[in-house]
C-alpha cells in the first residue's frame, strides 16, 4: 500500500534497475512454472506426455488463443461502460489499450501492477489516482462475481462432486458483494484507519473511493457488466473443455469449466503473482480426481495457462509501449490545452 504523501510519479513506472528486476522476476516465475511441468512430465513418462501435446494442430491452437482474445476483449469492453459510468470521458479504444496493455503487470503480486492503467488515465485525462480508483476495484469485483456465478452453475451442472469448490464459491461471491457495497467499503476503510492509527490522508482518498463505488450500483450497469465478464470466462472455460477433448479426456462441459474456473480462482486466492502455481496444481488435482492421467492432465495444464495466463503477458507486454506513449501524448496535450 502507498501513502499518500507519495503519489505514484507522471513518469515511467519505475527506473531501469526496477524494470529489469520485473524482467527477472517474470523470467524466473516463467522458468519455474516450466521446471515443474517438466518435473511431472518427466514423472509420468516423456512419451506420453509429448504424443498429447503432439495430438494439437495449429488450427486447434490458434482456437484457444482466439477464445482467450475474447476473453480479454469483452472485459476490456466492461472496463469501458466502467470508466463512461464514472463520468471519464475516454473512447472505447483508448480503455481497451489501458485493459489490454495493463496485462504486462498480471504477474505482480495480487496483480497490484496492473494499477498502471489509473497512470495512463490520469495522465491522458487529469482524473487523480483516487477518482479513478473504483475502476480497478469495480473489475476486479465483476470477475469474481462472475467466475462465481459460472463455479456455482456449473457445479449444480455437472456430472459427479465437486463439493470443495463450494466455499471458493462463496468467498468470491463475498468478496464481490463488499466491492460493491459503497457503504460497507467506506465502513471497513475508516476501521482499518482506527486500528493502524495513521496515515490520514490515505485512508480520506480510500474512502472518497469507496464512495464512488455508488455510481456502479445501477442495475442497467451490472448487469450488461456481469454479462460481458461471464461470457469472456465462459470462452476461456470452454476452450479447456474443448483441449481436453481433443487430447481425449472428455469430462464434460460444465465439469471441464467448473475446474478451469475452481483453479483460477484458487491460483488467484494464493496471492502468488499470476497465480503461479496455486492454479495449476489445483488443476492437475481435480482432474486426477476426475480419473484423468496424469500424462494427459500434465500437458492439458501447461497448453491452457500457456494460452491463457502466458498470452495476456503477451499481449500486454505488445501492447505496453503503445500505451506509454499514448499516455504521454496526452499528458502534453494536457498541458498544452
Amino acid at each position: 500500500m502507498m501513502s499518500a504523501d507519495l503519489p505514484l510519479p507522471d513518469k515511467p513506472p519505475a527506473p531501469r534497475s526496477r524494470r529489469a528486476r520485473d524482467v527477472v522476476v517474470v523470467a524466473a516465475l516463467l522458468a519455474l512454472f516450466i521446471a515443474g511441468l517438466i518435473g511431472l512430465a518427466a514423472a509420468t513418462g516423456w512419451e506420453e506426455t509429448r504424443a498429447q501435446i503432439a495430438r494439437l494442430t495449429l488450427w486447434q491452437g490458434a482456437i484457444l488463443l482466439l477464445l482467450s482474445l475474447v476473453n480479454y476483449l469483452l472485459r476490456g469492453l466492461r472496463w469501458h461502460l466502467f470508466a463512461r459510468r464514472l463520468g471519464i470521458a475516454t473512447t472505447p479504444g483508448q480503455d481497451i489499450r489501458h485493459f489490454l496493455g495493463g496485462f504486462a503487470m498480471v504477474v505482480t503480486p495480487g496483480r497490484v501492477g496492473e494499477l498502471v492503467r489509473m497512470r495512463w488515465l490520469k495522465r491522458e485525462t487529469g482524473w487523480a489516482y483516487e477518482r479513478t480508483a473504483p475502476l480497478a476495484l469495480m473489475d476486479r469485483a465483476s470477475d469474481l462475481a462472475a467466475m462465481a456465478l459460472i463455479l456455482a452453475l456449473s457445479l449444480a451442472l455437472a456430472a459427479g462432486g465437486m463439493t470443495g469448490a463450494v466455499p471458493v464459491t462463496i468467498a468470491a461471491l463475498a468478496a464481490a458483494y463488499v466491492a460493491t457495497r459503497p457503504r460497507l467499503l467506506a465502513s471497513l476503510v475508516t476501521l482499518a484507519h482506527r486500528a493502524i492509527g495513521r496515515w490520514q490522508r490515505l485512508f480520506g482518498r480510500l474512502r472518497q473511493a469507496a464512495r464512488s463505488v455508488a455510481r456502479f450500483s445501477d442495475p442497467r450497469v451490472m448487469a450488461p457488466a456481469l454479462a460481458l465478464g461471464i461470457v469472456g470466462w465462459l470462452a476461456e472455460g470452454y476452450a479447456f473443455h474443448l483441449l481436453l477433448g481433443w487430447m481425449g479426456a472428455d469430462i464434460g462441459l460444465m465439469k471441464a469449466i467448473a475446474i478451469f474456473v475452481f483453479a483460477t480462482l484458487a491460483g488467484g486466492l494464493t496471492g502468488a503473482p499470476g497465480g503461479v502455481g496455486g492454479a495449476e496444481a489445483a488443476m492437475i488435482a481435480l482432474l486426477a480426481l476426475d480419473g484423468v492421467p496424469m500424462e494427459v492432465s500434465v500437458p492439458a495444464t501447461a497448453i491452457i495457462r500457456v494460452t491463457t495466463l502466458w498470452f495476456a503477458l503477451a499481449i500486454g507486454m505488445a501492447v505496453f509501449p503503445f500505451a506509454e506513449r499514448a499516455s504521454l501524448r496526452g499528458a502534453h496535450a494536457l498541458e498544452r490545452g
